[in-house]
């Protein structure tokens, strides 16, 4: 590995990598408490669109991480951001939660089902029938195509969950509209956080738990990758993929002194 610039800027994905179903992994109090004390720039990325970021704070709040509401990153803020530069004050159907609406709210956009110039999808526990029809003809009518997220299952108490990349699918083989996809392992979430704190990518680092958003997204955009091994990615499956990160660490608790000043 050759010499790298010292990291002051750091992204962390959360499920996996601070928390895992609820509940904080061990150090990651302490990563949290490190950046807040040694002022680094920092978010905590995550593709469920379904939160705010207001939310997502009193909810990692509750888990015993004090993360800032305004160093939380999500694919709704990503898809919001993405529309904004593409076309500002528009319209669009959404099929989401109050993540992704007041997300689109905040920069303008209309939420209508009269001729919408996108079809927005998001996460949701409530898919409906009805809803997903309506985006079908809406598509087939010539409305644009926006997912917030591939991830094709999310987690529940229960047991897996179809999420959005399944539902989006769904969408596709009805109307042969393939979506944009905004949220990780796109590499424009990386850059879209990166510009929200004035980030650089030779200078900032991507912590995740998975090779195939997290590691790819991370290395796409040119950042720093460190793997860590308490979500999704064994220390065995990195080699089935083409690529690497630059470290591979147990856990959040092992990245605490690359944050040092």
């Amino acid at each position: 590995m050759g010499e790298r610039k010292p990291i002051d800027c750091c992204l962390s994905d959360m499920d996996g990598v601070l928390v895992h179903e609820g509940r904080p992994i061990p150090g990651a109090d302490e990563f949290i408490r490190r950046l807040v004390e040694t002022r680094k720039r920092f978010l905590v990325l995550t593709n469920n669109s379904i939160y705010t970021p207001r939310d997502l704070a009193a909810r990692l709040r509750s888990a015993g991480l004090a993360v800032p509401v305004e160093a939380i990153w999500t694919s709704a803020l990503a898809t919001a951001k993405f529309l904004n530069d593409q076309r500002p004050d528009g319209s669009a159907y959404v099929i989401g939660e109050s993540g992704l609406t007041t997300a689109l709210h905040e920069i303008g956009y209309v939420l209508t089902d009269l001729d919408p110039e996108y079809v927005v999808l998001g996460e949701t526990r409530t898919y409906s029938f009805s809803a997903i029809t309506k985006a079908i003809r809406l598509i087939e009518g010539g409305a644009r195509f926006i997912a917030t997220n591939p991830d094709a299952v999310g987690p529940s108490a229960e047991g897996n969950l179809p999420a959005c990349g399944a539902v989006a699918a769904m969408i596709t083989k009805a109307t042969g509209v393939e979506p944009y996809f905004v949220g990780k392992p796109n590499p424009l979430m990386m850059r879209s956080g990166l510009n929200a704190v004035n980030g650089h990518s030779e200078t900032t680092a991507m912590v995740g738990d998975r090779m195939d958003t997290d590691i790819v997204a991370g290395m796409e955009a040119g950042l720093h990758t460190i793997l860590v091994l308490t979500g999704v990615t064994r220390k065995e499956d990195i080699e089935r993929f083409s690529y690497r990160p630059k470290q591979v660490v147990n856990s959040i608790a092992d990245v605490i002194e690359l944050v040092e000043p």
